[in-house]
């Protein structure tokens, strides 16, 4: 089932606002210094949704929240502080304890109901789509929404500023904070603001790299200007489905073959097929650093590599164990030339990395599901990106039949493309039984 603008608006009503910040201060005076990474970062918000049943949801109210929230903050203290800008116009966090934003909201639906539309556009109603700015100073780089249910049910949002860390570092925010709310002992290190970064030596740097695209200024109002309309849309692909695409790369091996480049490889495929004559032989894979970020309990430390299939190479032609080979093999990370590049202009010009190429973006290893309430995992996490540009961005979760049993059954996708690609792109994943009819 799929909702006009106005009937899904409708859906939520009793919208109410507040603040939550520390339960202590912080302290006077202290700053957090994004590093470049992060800096490139600033145009990307990270939109996450988990919706738990009412079971998992009893006795979530606001006092519960605030208190949790309260406490935990205590030790992620700088995601409560606010964006300034040095003389030179560098920005800096000032942790001064203002606080995350936070919503409560009401469905007219239940749970069952709500899952049962599968109307993926209507999720954007439960994760705030507000980005920084134009008031820099006053704005929170993390919003929090809790909508209830009809059934007492309960759905958790929340809009993660990229420019604070990846999706590792939203997801261990979220899982902490759960540790919170279910009343564990639980054992924090405090956030500790990241100083002034050393200057970096900046000789022989040519060009921009691959993975990143400059743009013109944005200011204070940190959103990103589409030369296209975007759309979104996702789906489910079962772990049969799985198996049969990846026999038709690999053949009848008995070797575990990588189920995301495997799909990846096929989605590239159909993309290059709907942009005939401009095929995408430059792509970015985003997935997690395996060497992990250290003590940072925050921070963009995630791989953004480079796959270049050559300006010679057919992307239509080329069979799909050779994209997928070159997934796996030829990813070249470029995250120290994207420090540079931000760093030459003293972290003040702007750039993005997701949709700069066509991105590929594997939450495979992100633990979302691993965000708890009174023990219970979420039924279902609904994941997705805003400020993609305009090459689209492909995301890629494991979606858990019953996550409480860690029983994973396949892969959920989300597609973020021009609109008037939309209907070639699922016309083609249809062909090529990546979708089914009933998935959109």
């Amino acid at each position: 089932m799929v909702f006009t603008q106005d009937e899904q608006e409708s859906l939520i009503y009793d919208v109410r606002l507040s603040s939550v910040g520390p339960g202590r201060g912080s302290g006077s005076n202290i700053f957090h210094h994004p590093v470049g990474l992060d800096l490139a970062m600033k145009l990307h918000y990270l939109k996450v949704v988990y919706l738990f049943d009412s079971e998992a949801a009893q006795g979530l109210n606001i006092a519960k929240i605030k208190e949790t929230l309260f406490n935990m903050f205590n030790h992620y203290f700088v995601p409560c502080g606010r964006f300034r800008r040095t003389e030179s116009g560098r920005l800096f966090i000032k942790c001064n304890d203002c606080g995350a934003r936070l919503a409560e909201t009401r469905c007219t639906k239940t749970l069952d109901e709500w899952v049962d539309m599968k109307d993926w556009s209507s999720y954007k109603l439960l994760v705030s789509q507000q980005a920084l700015g134009p008031e820099l100073s006053f704005s929170p780089p993390v919003f929090l929404q809790v909508t209830q249910f009809k059934c007492g049910g309960a759905a958790i949002g929340i809009s993660w500023a990229h420019v604070l860390g990846d999706p590792h570092s939203a997801s261990d925010f979220m899982n902490k904070w759960g540790e919170f709310c279910n009343n564990l002992n639980v054992k924090t290190p405090y956030n500790i603001p990241r100083s002034i970064a050393t200057p970096l030596n900046l000789e022989g740097l040519e060009k921009d790299p691959a993975t990143v695209k400059r743009v013109d200024p944005v200011g204070d109002h940190w959103i990103l200007a589409n030369n296209k309309k975007m759309e979104q849309f996702s789906f489910h692909i079962t772990a049969s489905q799985m198996n049969n695409l990846q026999e038709q790369i690999w053949g009848s091996s008995v070797e575990k073959n990588p189920s995301f480049e495997s799909l990846c490889a096929i989605i590239w495929r159909c993309i290059a097929r709907v942009r005939e004559g401009s095929e995408p032989t430059i792509v970015t894979v985003c997935r997690s650093d395996p060497n992990g970020r250290g003590n940072d309990m925050i921070g963009n430390d995630q791989l953004i590599c480079k796959v270049d299939a050559g300006n010679d190479c057919s992307i239509v032609d080329t069979d799909l164990k050779t994209l997928a080979r070159l997934l796996v093999e030829q990813g070249t990370d470029e995250r120290k030339q994207i420090e540079e590049i931000v760093e030459t202009n003293e972290g003040v010009a702007d750039f993005f990395v997701y949709g700069a190429n066509l991105t590929f973006l594997n939450l495979e290893d992100v633990n979302v599901h691993d965000f708890k309430l009174r023990g219970k995992k979420p039924i279902f996490v609904y994941y997705t990106l805003q400020g993609v540009g305009d090459e689209g961005a492909v995301l890629v979760l494991p979606w858990s039949k019953d996550p409480n049993k860690n029983d994973i059954d396949g892969k959920f996708v989300t597609i973020i493309f021009p609109e008037d690609e939309m209907v070639k792109i699922k016309d083609e994943l249809k062909m090529n039984g990546v979708m089914v009819d009933g998935d959109f």
